[in-house]
């Protein structure tokens, strides 16, 4: 109710302004023109002038109002809105809230009563960003004995024999998380044995390795990389047999280098329990070389040269299985062939976790090469298996 009588001031207003206006300019100060600017009100007097026959009201301007707006009364009743008693009880319009200034009063103060709270001082915070370290390195060392005695009255004959081997593998491994790895893994055994019907030698290898296997990859899928992988191989030292002088390897005697051109699978199975990596290479190129001449016809070389190039096709996998917590099986598989030699070497390593740092090791490890000269009973195929106990670290 409030804003309706609010609105109807501010239309009265205006209204009133107009018809002043307009009856300045018309020679009248009566404004009689106000009315045709307010909402349409039924005014009392417009009835009554017109129905009253001593009317006075000469102004001409006056009765064409009158007659307009009971023309309007008459025609279309709906669009009046007020009564002109109803006007009169909603009062005048208060002239001392037009035009004056609202004036806002300020006090100001020379001091606050409480002092404002200090701002405690923020120390600066620096902040380091380290470059990601993508390289992982790891590496494994074991020491491993053997010992058999048979005494000489032994009903069963015998002899007795001690052994001792020892390995270290270190790996250093890069990957992005992105596309690129490079794997690296160097393996290092040599071991020893002596045994009493020896009489040529006081010991001799019975292991002796250095290998060296670096591979670079570029992701194609989750799983499978694009990759270059080298593996080069020799030994340490002189390779012996019991009661003999000959010398049947040496370091650099044989050497191989290979290199090959292909894809590197990534294995994750039973819930990643069998991990590890197969490598197949369709382009392939062995190197080869002796550096004691005498033993070129051993490794497939023609008598009088020191190298052997050839090219054709290779296979590589490097698989551990945990089978529990205590028993681990390690596999590798090598195989390349130049369509006219073929060699495989398949090294199986089943370790029993003793304790933290004690296993025992079985080791089997059949090889083939027709590249070397063949034996009568077991042809191109070469065996060797053996099993210790020892000391086994993790960094």
């Amino acid at each position: 109710m409030h804003t309706d009588m609010r609105k109807l001031a501010l239309f009265i207003a205006t209204a009133m302004t107009l018809s002043v206006w307009a009856g300045q300019e018309n020679g009248s100060p009566k404004g009689q023109y106000y009315r045709l600017f307010m909402p349409f009100t039924f005014y009392h007097s417009v009835a009554q002038n017109l129905l009253d026959m001593d009317s006075n009201d000469s102004d001409e301007t006056s009765e064409e109002v009158t007659r307009a707006l009971m023309h309007v009364y008459m025609t279309r009743p709906d669009l009046v809105q007020n009564t002109e008693t109803e006007m009169s009880e909603a009062g005048e319009l208060r002239q001392d809230f037009i035009g004056k200034p609202i004036e806002q009063k300020v006090t100001l103060t020379e001091e606050l009563a409480t002092p404002m709270p200090e701002e405690q001082e923020v120390a600066p915070v620096m902040v380091a960003i380290e470059k990601p370290n993508f390289w992982k390195l790891k590496g494994d060392a074991n020491v491993q004995f053997l010992q058999n005695y048979v005494s000489d009255n032994w009903y069963k004959g015998g002899e007795s024999n001690y052994a001792a081997v020892g390995a270290v593998n270190l790996e250093a491994n890069y990957d992005n998380k992105s596309k690129w790895k490079w794997d690296n893994r160097l393996e290092m055994k040599l071991g020893f044995q002596t045994s009493p019907s020896d009489t040529v030698h006081k010991f001799k290898t019975n292991n002796d390795l250095i290998r060296l296997t670096s591979k670079v990859g570029l992701q194609a899928t989750k799983k499978w990389y694009y990759t270059l992988q080298m593996l080069a191989y020799t030994q340490f030292t002189k390779g012996l047999k019991a009661n003999k002088t000959e010398i049947f390897s040496d370091f650099l005697s044989p050497f191989n280098l290979n290199v090959g051109l292909g894809m590197d699978y990534k294995v994750e199975w039973l819930n990643k329990k069998i991990v590890g990596t197969v490598n197949l290479s369709p382009i392939a190129v062995n190197y080869r070389y002796v550096d004691r001449k005498a033993l070129a016809t051993s490794f497939g070389i023609e008598e009088g040269k020191q190298h052997l190039t050839d090219l054709g096709s290779q296979v590589t996998a490097n698989v551990e299985w945990k089978m529990n917590d205590v028993v681990t099986w390690k596999s590798r598989l090598y195989g390349f062939t130049s369509y006219k030699r073929t060699e495989i070497e398949w090294e199986n390593t089943f370790v029993l976790q003793v304790s933290k740092y004690i296993t025992a090791n079985i080791f089997v490890f059949p090889r083939y090469d027709d590249s070397n000269n063949r034996d009568d009973k077991l042809g191109y195929w070469q065996f060797k298996e053996y099993s210790s106990l020892g000391f086994a670290y993790n960094f």
